[in-house]
């Protein structure tokens, strides 16, 4: 567990479930674009029971991790923060993450990319995550830049979103400086 003043990021445990599931569906409108694999598998509070399990295969395995911002408050989940595309052989991760509207506008999520960079590179064991985001996503392409992340280039027909074209996205790089 990774500690900060208002949030732990943690390993989802099934008591987590009900949270997850509500948080997802509280932010449909926010994440069925660039979250709509990850929203699908939580519209319920089954479906997040098993997605928390797949999940933790996953971080076992070391094939993807994913991590969830819960308030220390209220215990509630604020947020999902998910190191995938991982290549252990040149020790590379992305990160990609979604917060709750009411935690939006709190400085959350930079502070929490930022601990999970630090905990990717200091006990992980990787040499560089990336961010991609589209331009039109500023509140991501700031906590790119809020973390050290710096702009590489655009990425031409990245993305496809559900029943869009695809989009040209932003690529941002944070090495390991240890």
């Amino acid at each position: 567990m990774i500690k900060s003043n208002s949030f732990h990021i943690i390993t989802l445990e099934q008591e987590d479930a009900k949270s997850l599931s509500a948080m997802m569906v509280m932010n449909f409108d926010n994440f069925k674009r660039y979250f709509p694999i990850t929203l699908s598998k939580n519209q319920s509070i089954e479906d997040s029971i098993k997605y928390i399990e797949e999940k933790r295969i996953e971080n076992q395995s070391k094939s993807e991790f994913t991590f969830g911002i819960k308030d220390v408050l209220n215990e509630k989940i604020a947020g999902l923060i998910i190191i995938k595309k991982i290549n252990w052989e040149t020790k590379q991760g992305e990160f990609a993450y979604c917060i709750s509207s009411e935690y939006e506008n709190k400085g959350w999520m930079s502070e929490a990319i930022a601990l999970t960079s630090k905990y990717g590179f200091d006990v992980l064991g990787f040499e560089k995550f990336q961010i991609i985001a589209h331009k039109t996503n500023i509140g991501s392409c700031k906590v790119a830049e809020k973390c050290d992340f710096k702009w590489k280039k655009t990425l031409l027909n990245e993305y496809t979103p559900p029943e869009e074209l695809p989009l040209d996205m932003e690529l941002y790089e944070l090495y390991n400086e240890r």
